[in-house]
């Protein structure tokens, strides 16, 4: 249980959500959401965006009734919380690169606390958002594109360490132009599944690897991107 500090609209259906507490958590983990004890039944998905001493950050798009109910939160309400799950991101080595679509972008500025040296892709579909954040948080270079394909803006031949969260289809493409490419990077995608537990008991986020299945809260949601087959 955490209390609602803040919580702002920054886009269209996108808000910042900050909790008083003390929380454990790092870089690409996230945390199980939700604004009542009884309704909805299932608790939501949301990457840490910023963690600190006493408070914790939640980047969320309204995809549904359960994150329209945690937009609607007020300082001093109760925030339902339960985590950290996930893997996590891996070590960061050599020449860093964040590549984030939309709401995508949400674990990436945690993740600059960590490697505040990486350059940063934010890609939009329509409106920017958290810009000036981003670049004020990063020392490297902050390359944002709207309407287009923010991986045209990337050379991953540059880059030592490269980690992508998105889209599916997005997260194809860098599958498609890591391969292409044939660059030296570690490449990674941050899998954005819906998820029912958080612990890998429902399957619903089932994952489907060269390997077998795998599940995207236990085993991801960060995974090797040769390891992800995307439909």
């Amino acid at each position: 249980m955490a209390i609602v500090v803040s919580n702002r609209r920054v886009a269209d259906d996108v808000f910042l959500l900050t909790a008083e507490g003390r929380f454990a958590g790092k870089m690409g983990q996230f945390y199980m959401l939700r604004a009542s004890e009884r309704y909805p039944l299932l608790s939501r998905p949301i990457s840490i965006f910023d963690l600190t001493e006493d408070r914790i950050g939640f980047l969320c798009r309204i995809a549904g009734e359960g994150t329209r109910l945690i937009s609607q939160l007020k300082p001093g309400d109760p925030l339902r919380m339960e985590g950290p799950f996930g893997n996590g991101f891996p070590p960061l080595t050599g020449k860093t690169a964040f590549i984030g679509g939309g709401i995508g972008i949400a674990p990436f500025y945690f993740a600059l606390k960590t490697a505040p040296q990486a350059d940063v892709y934010l890609g939009f579909s329509r409106e920017a958002y958290m810009v000036e954040e981003f670049r004020q948080a990063s020392a490297g270079r902050t390359i944002v594109d709207v309407g287009g394909s923010i991986l045209d803006r990337a050379d991953f031949d540059a880059y030592d360490t490269i980690i992508a969260c998105g889209p599916h289809p997005m997260l194809k493409a860098v599958q498609q132009k890591q391969a292409s490419a044939g660059s030296r990077a570690k490449v990674y995608v941050s899998l954005e599944n819906r998820m029912a537990c958080g612990i890998g008991a429902c399957l619903v986020c089932s994952v489907k690897c060269r390997d077998g299945r795998k599940k995207a809260c236990t085993d991801g949601p960060v995974f090797s991107v040769e390891e992800v087959v995307f439909a």
